[in-house]
């Protein structure tokens, strides 16, 4: 999938897991995970640098596949990257509501949420039954952001305890937004 086009992974708050559909992928496919250098403690502004620099790494098509916090990241880092021309798409997955009151300490630098419209094409992959994230608020995101929505129906937090193994659906989610950029 990747030849010219690559693909960055970006997990959410604590990294994911290598049952985690990104690891699977990462694993898979050669997909390049942007490392933080604080998964547990996440600053908005180190993380954008982090992502700054890996779409920097490379002149090529990139799409970005964010999980959880990584769309957050993902709308931070559009709102104020100078040039986010080489990013083709962004598939944003169950992205968490950061503005609840019950967040953890730890997610106090994402409490505002980025609404600016995203200057690439992108898909909200959002579920009924996400215990971070109501439907409404993902769709409310999701519109703010430009982004098309995918229901997952009931599927939690669409990760590894939702038993999605490699997700193949997901793959083809990104090669459709890639063949449209």
């Amino acid at each position: 999938m990747q030849g010219q086009h690559r693909v960055l992974i970006l997990p959410g708050w604590q990294n994911s897991g290598p049952a985690h559909w990104q690891s699977r992928w990462q694993d898979l496919h050669g997909f390049h995970r942007v490392e933080q250098a604080n998964w547990d403690w996440p600053l908005r502004g180190d993380w954008m640098v982090r992502l700054e620099e890996a779409v920097r790494a490379e002149a090529r098509p990139t799409s970005l596949v964010a999980h959880s916090l990584g769309c957050h990241l993902v709308a931070a880092w559009a709102a104020h990257a100078s040039d986010t021309s080489s990013v083709t798409g962004a598939l944003l997955v169950a992205p968490p509501d950061t503005a609840r009151e019950d967040m953890p300490p730890q997610l106090a630098s994402w409490r505002h949420i980025v609404r600016q419209r995203l200057p690439f094409k992108a898909l909200v992959a959002y579920s009924s039954s996400d215990p971070f994230c109501t439907a409404d608020r993902a769709l409310e995101m999701a519109a703010d952001w430009g982004a098309s929505v995918l229901s997952m129906g009931a599927a939690g937090h669409v990760n590894a305890d939702t038993g999605l193994g490699d997700w193949p659906d997901g793959l083809d989610l990104i090669r459709q937004l890639q063949a449209s950029a």
